[in-house]
């Protein structure tokens, strides 16, 4: 696939962070049309599953445009930071906050998540949403997340999954491989955009082993709970 050629040619990260800088200025609309406004419902149940620790000081991976950074004030936490390789994401991210006013508690900084630039132990809890699967090196990633979470500090992973269920499966196959490439296409001026976005997801582990994979690093307590159909999953583990 053209996709899986340009990856292997440029280096995933290096790809990804292109990609996303060519599309940030459609990827908040695209985001909220192609999955019909779900994602933000999905994005609120991650800050429901955070909400009985009070974490204080929270670091939200892959922010993008800052979505989940700024649901994630209605925690009251004290510093969220948000981190990200793509530049273009994170400018539009960084008009966000201004708009909204929350630059007072929302800081947003070019980082590599697999090589987070933050001591052991900084954060009460750690959230990512639609970004693991991009990493080059996912053991890595989830390892520094390890690292920089207090001890019993609390991790979040909202992730793609893969439904397998009749006829959920058929549908979000169809709809995951076919239509959702075309309308993505078509709308960012991005050939390869939403061509990944299914290949990725394909490729990535199925929730058993990637709850292995959390446990590998460190994680205890690790649970995944499936959302719409297994369309989504939410991982989530403490250190």
């Amino acid at each position: 696939m053209k996709e899986t050629e340009n990856i292997v040619n440029a280096g995933k990260k290096e790809y990804v962070r292109n990609m996303f800088n060519s599309i940030a200025g459609r990827y908040d609309f695209l985001n909220h049309f192609l999955s019909m406004n779900i994602d933000y419902l999905w994005r609120k149940k991650v800050i429901s599953m955070l909400k009985p620790y009070h974490p204080q000081t929270i670091l939200d991976i892959a922010t993008g445009t800052a979505d989940l950074a700024i649901q994630a004030t209605t925690l009251k936490p004290k510093q969220i930071t948000g981190i990200d390789i793509s530049e273009e994401m994170l400018k539009i991210g960084q008009k966000k906050l201004s708009e909204l006013h929350k630059e007072c508690i929302i800081q947003l900084m070019t980082a590599d998540a697999e090589n987070m630039p933050f001591e052991n132990n900084s954060f009460d809890a750690c959230m990512v949403a639609f970004g693991v699967r991009n990493f080059e090196d996912l053991k890595q990633g989830l390892s520094e997340m390890h690292r920089v979470l207090n001890p019993n500090g609390q991790v979040v992973i909202l992730e793609f999954s893969k439904p397998t269920q009749f006829p959920v499966k058929q549908i979000y196959g169809f709809y995951f491989k076919r239509i959702l490439p075309f309308l993505g296409k078509m709308i960012s001026k991005n050939d390869d955009a939403y061509m990944y976005l299914p290949d990725s997801v394909s490729k990535f582990p199925n929730p058993s082993n990637f709850i292995l994979l959390l446990n590998e690093v460190g994680f205890t307590k690790v649970i995944a709970h499936k959302l719409s159909f297994g369309i989504a999953t939410i991982y989530f583990g403490v250190k």
